[in-house]
């Protein structure tokens, strides 16, 4: 007993004589690993040709998407930093609902949404440093594709301009690799058209969605 003793008594001096490592001006920091984009989408009445459609709101709703996200921060001070966050294309599946519910999908869409945020890192958490933020972000739509009886179909959706909320952690590791999570809160509103033949067809969609990422961090 007093063996299991004296090594929980030395695990826990080792964990209280971890050094902090506190950040300094100048430092940056890159994050990378999986990311989740979940929106949290609602979707405005239809509008055929121009003219709208009673009782046909929540025509469409935005399925998640994942990709791989990286993140950059230039520590101004050292509980001041500018985040830049980055990934690969996300994907996504736009599925009808209310009078397109029988539809199923009908269009897949692809995104990036870069962002830029003002970070404030809290110090005195040891080997721990969360840390809050707020930003604009930029989301950019391509490669969008009508499918089912939507194929053959221009679809096309608005690049939209919005605010950004975020929180995370991080660990340090050692002095140079952290692991860490960060969850987002984006504003990204767009509308949606798509043209068939002689009929045009538009929605706005709010898509807002939560993004979490997840993964390892270098610090130079």
């Amino acid at each position: 007993m007093k063996k299991w003793q004296t090594f929980a008594a030395a695990g826990c001096l080792a964990l209280s004589a971890a050094p902090a490592m506190a950040l300094d001006q100048g430092d940056m920091l890159v994050r990378f690993g999986p990311t989740w984009v979940m929106p949290n989408d609602d979707s405005g009445a239809v509008s055929a040709n121009g003219v709208p459609q009673a009782g046909t709101s929540g025509l469409v709703g935005v399925d998640d998407g994942v990709a791989l996200g990286i993140s950059f921060t230039y520590m101004m001070t050292p509980n001041l930093g500018v985040e830049v966050l980055a990934a690969t294309p996300f994907s996504h599946d736009v599925k009808g609902k209310g009078r397109l519910q029988g539809e199923g999908t009908i269009a897949t869409i692809k995104h990036l949404p870069p962002t830029v945020s003002l970070q404030y890192h809290f110090s005195d958490f040891g080997q721990w440093r969360p840390y809050v933020g707020a930003g604009i972000n930029y989301t950019t739509f391509f490669d969008e594709k009508g499918k089912g009886n939507f194929a053959g179909a221009d679809v096309s959706l608005k690049d939209s301009w919005g605010w950004a909320l975020q929180a995370g952690v991080d660990f340090d590791v050692n002095e140079r690799w952290f692991v860490g999570a960060s969850a987002y809160y984006i504003a990204i509103d767009t509308t949606a058209t798509i043209r068939a033949g002689a009929d045009t067809g538009k929605v706005d969609v709010d898509i807002d969605p939560w993004v979490l990422m997840v993964g390892g961090g270098l610090r130079f």
